[in-house]
């Protein structure tokens, strides 16, 4: 008997629809070569939903190929040739024949001219391949869409934030489309959703609200109950018209029980809706109040400007505030600004400089200018940007941040790099001769994935309601094509039949 072909293919980007940082085909190449053998070189093994996807194809005994290994850092709409160029690339390899497509998407994905990135791939390849069972790995921030549904067989999504499950997702789906082709199960999906937007701050399964809502999904789908279970929390900072909590259960061929347990988890959210919301405070009195604590480190989370999330990660109001408070021992970074490594670089380790660092960039959508913030110090270390991930998020996928410098203020060690990359493992500083666990202070700008690789070494976690277009409050967006109506926009709406 001919061995099975499963076509696997990677398509992600978490879309933040006020960044002004554009996206661009160039911006998927993150992860190293975008297809073929050298992708497949640099994804094999790791922890990843690419990885995880070609483990269970290995372990079923199938061929595979990989066409498309793309993955761009969150920023904006994707430019309508790279949707095109990428959708193009992974239907084009399914027209020529195969037995089964494992997905790794993202779920957020919005380009210029389509809001539904994923589910609009998806309809493309149903268009083709009417019968092909596909299998979806979705992040836990998809902005899930009845397309999406509608033209998979089986969709998971992560169960953990930061995201050390992503290998394991992409098992999960692939599994059971393997189950499926062999004769064993035969899947059927039921999804919903809840006309509200969940915190990214908030909403962390590790934690309530959220915590026993993903913990009953993931009970039915280990013992069996139904074939799989997930929770989406969703993105806010898109303006598109499917924000909302949602939940899709894969069923073997009866759904009337999943029906009831995707109703229950999306009742306890909505039922829950006020505590997913986050409630900030002055960035002042933040950095005072991590001024007052013992012992180190002490992590100064900057989430309003996250690269994780779309941030320009040029913001350098945190690092402003740290220094006109006089905090010491600290570390920080990276901050993005090409203009100041080439400056460093052409000076020498060793020399000392005054730069101009970060606020290169508008932020228009949100009526913020880019300002500059005047820094002297020594041009400590200079290294090409690149290492290997070692921490539980990621693991074994090489980072690449471009050329990177430190600059040594004396009280505060600057890591800046040419490109965008948010430190969810400690390699952002030891691969340019940091030790973030002998530092008082470590100042990242991140939301929830710093905590893979620095919440175990941290004394204290302070997070730091910094300037930018990952802000956590939700009033500073404007949103011009969201659904309505939508809580917390409409705080005192009321379910309907036809909203739950």
């Amino acid at each position: 008997m001919a061995r099975r072909k499963i076509v696997v293919a990677m398509m992600m980007h978490e879309t933040n629809t006020f960044s002004p940082v554009p996206t661009a085909i160039e911006s998927f190449g993150r992860m190293g070569a975008m297809s073929g053998p050298a992708a497949i070189a640099e994804l094999i093994g790791t922890n990843t939903q690419v990885g995880g996807f070609i483990g269970v194809a290995q372990a079923a005994g199938a061929e595979f190929t990989l066409p498309m290994a793309a993955s761009a850092h969150p920023s904006g709409p994707v430019q309508k040739a790279a949707y095109e160029e990428m959708c193009d690339a992974i239907v084009g390899e399914i027209r020529k024949g195969c037995d089964a497509a494992f997905l790794a998407l993202h779920g957020a994905m919005v380009a210029e001219h389509v809001d539904d990135g994923e589910g609009e791939l998806l309809r493309r390849v149903r268009a083709i391949a009417p019968d092909l069972p596909i299998a979806v790995g979705l992040d836990f921030h998809a902005q899930m869409t009845a397309a999406m549904i509608d033209n998979a067989t089986v969709v998971t999504g992560y169960r953990t934030y930061p995201h050390i499950d992503m290998g394991h997702t992409a098992e999960r789906a692939g599994r059971t489309l393997i189950r499926a082709l062999d004769g064993e199960v035969a899947p059927r999906m039921v999804w919903g959703f809840r006309p509200m937007l969940t915190s990214t701050l908030s909403h962390t399964p590790s934690r309530q609200p959220m915590k026993d809502i993903m913990d009953r999904a993931n009970a039915a789908e280990d013992s069996g109950q139904v074939l799989n279970a997930s929770v989406f929390g969703g993105f806010p900072q898109a303006d598109i018209p499917h924000l909302s909590c949602s939940a899709v259960i894969v069923c073997d061929q009866r759904t009337a029980e999943g029906e009831i347990l995707l109703n229950r988890l999306l009742d306890m959210a909505w039922e829950r809706r006020e505590a997913f919301l986050y409630t900030g405070e002055a960035l002042s009195a933040q950095v005072a109040r991590a001024k007052t604590l013992d012992g180190g480190p002490i992590i100064l989370a900057d989430h309003g400007d996250n690269t994780a999330s779309g941030g320009t990660q040029d913001v350098m109001s945190v690092v402003e505030e740290a220094m006109r408070q006089g905090l010491e021992d600290v570390a920080a970074g990276p901050i993005w600004d090409p203009g100041c490594v080439a400056q460093m670089i052409a000076s020498g380790i060793g020399a000392t400089v005054t730069l101009e660092l970060g606020g290169k960039v508008d932020m228009p959508q949100l009526n913020l200018k880019g300002r500059p913030l005047r820094v002297t110090g020594t041009v400590k270390c200079i290294t090409d940007g690149e290492f290997v991930v070692t921490g539980p998020m990621a693991t074994g996928t090489k980072v690449r941040m471009g050329r990177t410098a430190v600059l040594d203020t004396g009280k505060m060690q600057i890591v800046v790099s040419e490109k965008r990359s948010e430190p969810f493992d400690l390699g952002v500083f030891t691969h340019c001769g940091i030790d973030p666990r002998r530092k008082k202070y470590v100042l990242i700008k991140s939301r929830q994935h710093f905590r893979a690789g620095f919440e175990p070494i941290a004394k204290h976690i302070v997070m730091c309601d910094g300037d930018g277009v990952t802000s956590s409050d939700l009033k500073l967006f404007d949103y011009k094509n969201r659904r309505q109506p939508l809580y917390p926009f409409e705080p005192d709406l009321q379910l309907g039949r036809n909203d739950a």
